[in-house]
């Protein structure tokens, strides 16, 4: 009988934000994949190991995903992952792939995920708490409200300034090293006042910045920012 690959998403950093469905099924799978790339190693499992009885004593695989943008390295490295998990899957043996956040927002583990169910293989994604939901509550603030849209931009890529003229409230995620351009850019539009953001939430190190003036150019990569009237 061929195992089960779960994509879980543990939340953005605080282990009392993972799902009971999260938990259950980390504790219940054979192996637990974790993801290894840059400054988020081991960040996923660290959460989970809070939450997660006896995780220790489960079976770790680490999976490579390079911070890169060269879309060889990234095709070759999703393409390892996956086949290192279809290994297990073969076996019978159910895989738990954490990742931070939500699997359905911007984690690499989506692109593993398209190819393993492609080769015929069972996938469940489990929904974690977004990081722009933590960062709204530990503002205490609504993301958006009546007929508000909301904008979720990747603010280290193209089209940043465009989506910074967009109507309502605006997420920027995945800021990286492009802090002082997207500040400068804010400054510009004549946002960087109505914006605030917090880094590393629900890790060690949490910072709140209520001004973007605080914010320096070496903002950690788990940073987000909330622009709102």
């Amino acid at each position: 009988m061929t195992g089960m690959l779960y994509g879980i998403g543990v939340g953005p950093g605080d282990p009392e934000l993972m799902t009971l469905k999260a938990v259950r099924l980390i504790e219940e799978c054979d192996i637990v994949a974790v993801p290894k790339s840059g400054e988020g190693d081991g960040v996923a499992k660290q959460i989970a190991r809070q939450a997660v009885k006896d995780f220790d004593q489960k079976k770790i695989i680490e999976v490579s995903m390079p911070m890169t943008r060269d879309p060889q390295i990234l095709e070759e490295s999703h393409q390892k992952a996956a086949e290192l998990i279809e290994s297990h899957l073969r076996e019978g043996r159910s895989v738990a792939f954490l990742t931070l956040g939500d699997p359905a927002i911007y984690s690499t583990y989506i692109y593993v995920h398209k190819r393993v169910q492609e080769n015929g293989y069972p996938v469940e994604m489990v929904p974690g708490v977004p990081s722009f939901c933590a960062v709204a509550a530990k503002l205490n603030i609504s993301l958006a409200e009546g007929a508000q849209p909301l904008h979720v931009i990747p603010a280290s890529y193209q089209g940043v300034e465009e989506g910074l003229e967009w109507s309502g409230p605006k997420i920027l995620m995945k800021t990286g090293h492009s802090m002082k351009k997207v500040k400068e850019l804010m400054r510009e539009k004549g946002i960087l006042d109505k914006a605030k953001m917090v880094q590393k939430c629900g890790m060690e190190g949490e910072e709140i910045y209520e001004s973007m003036e605080q914010v320096d150019e070496n903002s950690s990569y788990f940073s987000v920012i909330v622009v709102k009237d």
